[in-house]
Order: C-alpha cells, then structure tokens, then sequence
C-alpha cells in the first residue's frame, strides 16, 4: 500500500492519495475517503482508469497518482454530457480518441421490419455457440485487414481493437455467423452482462450490399426476443454512416454519445 500526500486547499489537512489495491485508490481528506480511483483492462488488452470525486481538487490529485504510477497509455469513457468530467479529465492531459453514438434497439422483428428476413441464397447462418473456431477466426481476421486497410480500426467499436497478443476473438460461443459452404462470409456479436449488447456486425468486403448484415442482425434480434430480451443496445462510431443505417433501418434510436480519451 503506497500513501502519498498532496496539498489540496480542501481543508487544514492535506489530501492523502493511498494506493489500497493493484488498482484501487482512495483520497483521504482528514481520514474522510473524499474520492476512489480504480484501473482496470480490457479484454483488447488496454488499460481504462475512472475516478469518483467530491471535489476538483481530489480528483486532480487522484489522476496525478494514478498516471504517474500506471503504464501508458491509459484510456477511459465518458458520457459526452458530463461537461465537467470531461473537463476533469483534459486537466489530467486526457485527450478526445474518439466519439461513439450508443443506440437502443428493439428486437420485436414485428417492430423492427425483420421478420421475413432471410440470408441470401448459399449462405445460412450459424447460431452464436455452434461456429467452427477455425473459420471464425479465419472471417475474424480477414474482415480485420480489411478495415485497416480502408477507413481503419479508428470506425469500429472500441472493444474490437486487436490484442497485443494478437487474439481478437476472446470469447467465441459470444459470435453467430454467415456461412457459405467452405467459408464464412460474416459475423455478430452479441454479449450479455446487464443487458444485451451487440459489440460488432461485419462483413467481407467482397460479401456486402447482398443483405448479410441485416440476416445477421436479424438473426440475433430474433434470438434475443426469443429469451425475453426486448432491447438491445449497441455502439456505433460518429464516422461509421453504414452502422447507422443499418441500426437506423431497424428502428434503432440513438440515446447518447460517449466520448473515449487517452493520455
């Protein structure tokens, strides 16, 4: 456990910063936890910090400490309408990587026009569980390249950026798929911790405009409103306009808009 202290003007006392756990911290004004500071990875292999604070001053000496003491880069989100957490975190040297819209999506295909929609002819789709490791790794990466390639990973999801280690597909039972006979053509992902989130729909260049996408989305809204599900949310990145529509055309309503920053 590391105590540090710094001169806050919060009180007669200084404002102590005590490293409680490998990512936990807590700022102590006069022994009163006046705001927590926590780190934690994601599954992309970067690293995303928060802070809860009563007061500027305990939150500018939290991010003090925790920059100092983490390895960069350092990521974290913030809803775009928490001006002052925004700003709290400009103060600590955080800048704007990038701004996702988060959408709700109904899953009711009587709501979302899905309900005769069907996969093109050759292609069927294989239920989330049932994918050969294999080939989903094989469609993983190649619709991967593609991307780089064009607009760049800087338009998809945040949590779709490859791993250090090169492992982008982290939990494979999580992804459905578009299969042709000796190939997969496409892919979705849907994960469920508190709620449904479908965190990717993709498809090979070469694939697009025949309606795999939408047999897709069709697909996993359906299963969802199967289990009880009847929203799902999804992020969709400010520049990626064929997400947009694809979610747009199905009913999907935007509700906010998160900003990421990096130092």
């Amino acid at each position: 456990m590391n105590t540090k202290p710094f001169a806050s003007g919060l009180s007669e006392h200084a404002v102590t910063i005590t490293r409680v756990a490998d990512r936990q911290w807590h700022a102590l004004d006069d022994d009163l936890v006046v705001g927590r500071g926590y780190a934690h990875p994601r599954p992309d292999g970067r690293l995303f910090v928060g802070i809860d604070a009563w007061h500027d001053a305990a939150f500018d000496r939290l991010a003090e400490a925790m920059v100092t003491e983490l390895p960069a880069p350092l990521y974290t989100v913030v809803d775009e309408a928490d001006a002052e957490l925004t700003v709290g975190w400009r103060r600590a040297g955080f800048t704007v990587r990038r701004r996702e819209w988060e959408y709700v999506v109904p899953t009711d295909p009587r709501v979302t026009g899905l309900e005769a929609v069907r996969p093109p002819a050759g292609v069927t789709i294989v239920p989330a569980g049932r994918a050969d490791e294999g080939l989903l790794r094989a469609v993983d990466r190649a619709i991967r390249d593609e991307v780089e390639a064009t607009v760049g990973w800087q338009s998809m999801p945040a949590e779709v950026i490859p791993r250090p280690e090169g492992d982008t597909v982290v939990d494979p039972s999580a992804y459905a798929v578009a299969a042709a006979a000796d190939r997969y053509l496409g892919l979705i992902r849907v994960v469920t911790v508190k709620r449904p989130r479908i965190g990717l729909v993709a498809v090979r260049a070469g694939e697009r405009r025949r309606g795999i996408g939408r047999a897709l989305l069709a697909h996993a809204l359906g299963t969802l409103h199967a289990s009880g599900s009847a929203r799902a949310w999804a992020e969709v990145h400010e520049s990626n306009r064929a997400a947009a529509a694809l979610f747009e055309g199905v009913g999907a309503q935007p509700m906010s808009s998160n900003l990421e920053l990096v130092r």
